[in-house]
């Protein structure tokens, strides 16, 4: 079991997509993100394999929930910062939101 202090330990931020692109390089299918959490934290980027889900287009300004204190992790060619959270359904992946526009940078808890 994990405890609440180690939870506690696990940085979730609210974030903004600011762009995302194809990613090629990837063995399975995903998007690689730019995603800004403000001010405290700053831009970060980010491979996400969301495409049976979302359009690029459809990316761009939506507001996502990433871990932001794990440490960096190649993929491919992209050094993948942060890991946006979403749960894993037999058609693809549904991104974790906030279901009204928050401040980025908002803390989980």
């Amino acid at each position: 079991m994990v405890t609440f202090d180690e939870f506690m330990k696990v940085d979730m931020r609210v974030g903004r997509i600011v762009r995302a692109e194809d990613f090629p390089e990837a063995k399975k299918p995903a998007y690689k993100l730019t995603i800004d959490f403000g001010k405290e934290t700053g831009v970060k980027k980010s491979s996400a394999q969301i495409t049976d889900l979302y359009s690029k287009d459809e990316l761009k300004g939506r507001q996502v929930i990433a871990v932001v204190n794990f440490p960096p992790r190649q993929v491919a060619n992209l050094m993948s910062e942060v890991l946006v959270l979403g749960l894993v359904l037999p058609k693809g992946v549904v991104l974790l939101a906030p279901n009204e526009e928050v401040p980025l940078g908002t803390r989980v808890s």
